[in-house]
């Protein structure tokens, strides 16, 4: 009886044996990147840039331009260019070390609304198109002593 039970449980212990093929490495994904940006100056897309900005959380990386665990986008550095075209990339195809991928997932005109906000926070856009910023952004006049 106990060789029988010990069969049965080695019988039930065969596992079925699959061949598994291995598949094709996909081509890097590549987004067609204009070399124009196609809102360039125009302030309802930066206005639409600044409310994707905080729906899709760019300020929980970038605070409000100012940087946070991701890079500033109010200043002179920029690790990947200023161009449209270069900030076009990193907001669609992503950059290592935290900035993740958002081409395919949001439409081509957001990344390029995105984009001209962007620009315009590091003050690459007219001042005539740029939207206005928050109060805490703008700068303030030191307090002067009373006489």
């Amino acid at each position: 009886m106990f060789l029988l039970a010990v069969l049965l449980a080695l019988a039930a212990c065969h596992r079925e044996q699959r061949s598994i093929a291995p598949t094709a490495i996909s081509a890097a994904r590549t987004f067609p990147v204009r070399v124009n940006n196609p809102y360039e100056g125009n302030a309802y897309a930066i206005a639409e840039g600044q409310r994707l900005y905080e729906q899709y959380n760019c300020s929980g990386c970038h605070f409000h331009g100012g940087g946070g665990i991701g890079p500033a986008l109010m200043d002179n550095e920029w690790i990947y260019g200023s161009s449209p075209a270069n900030i076009y990339t990193s907001i669609a195809e992503g950059r290592p070390n935290g900035m993740p991928s958002w081409g395919g997932h949001i439409p081509d005109y957001q990344i390029w609304e995105l984009t001209t906000y962007v620009r315009a926070l590091g003050g690459f856009e007219g001042r005539v198109a740029t939207a206005s910023r928050s109060d805490e952004m703008e700068a303030k006049r030191a307090e002067e002593p009373k006489k």
